[in-house]
């Protein structure tokens, strides 16, 4: 069975996968951080309580879904798994500045320190197993972004 039939067939790989956006035949991770654009802009008009309360969530939600995802298809952090790209630009966006200028800084933000892995996130990459592994890289990432846009914000806007 292909592995498009195979994530399509399940709502935890389709979870997994950014609803397909993992499936791309490049860089998935990137696919990823760009589905999860239109989600931003959905969670961007809500409190922050709310937005901040989707984002743990999310974590939670992902922790066990990429686990599970990666566990039956057999392959330890498959690459075409983004539901951490997700996340992790959204916690990259979190209170950043409304703008299309933003979304993009914040889509190359996330995406260099997403490839980049600066200390301890490749610690976190390389050692950290399962479903925690697969989000808590991202989620760092997405933490180390969120601190960069929150300067540019600060500086820029």
């Amino acid at each position: 069975m292909s592995l498009a039939k195979t994530v399509f067939q399940s709502p935890i790989h389709i979870t997994a996968f950014g609803l397909g956006s993992g499936l791309a035949p490049v860089a998935p991770g990137t696919f990823g951080t760009l589905a999860a654009i239109p989600f931003y802009w959905i969670l961007s008009l809500f409190p922050l309580w709310f937005y901040f309360t989707v984002i743990v969530l999310a974590i939670v939600v992902g922790i066990w879904v990429c686990g599970e995802s990666a566990k039956r298809l057999g392959v330890h952090d498959h690459g075409g798994i983004v539901w951490d790209e997700f996340v992790g630009f959204w916690i990259t966006m979190f209170a950043a500045p409304s703008g299309l200028v933003w979304v993009l800084v914040g889509f190359i933000v996330f995406r260099i320190f997403d490839i980049w892995k600066p200390w301890p996130i490749y610690i976190v990459d390389d050692k950290v197993e399962g479903g925690l592994g697969i989000m808590l890289d991202d989620v760092l990432a997405g933490v180390y972004s969120l601190v960069v846009m929150q300067i540019l914000a600060f500086v820029f806007a």
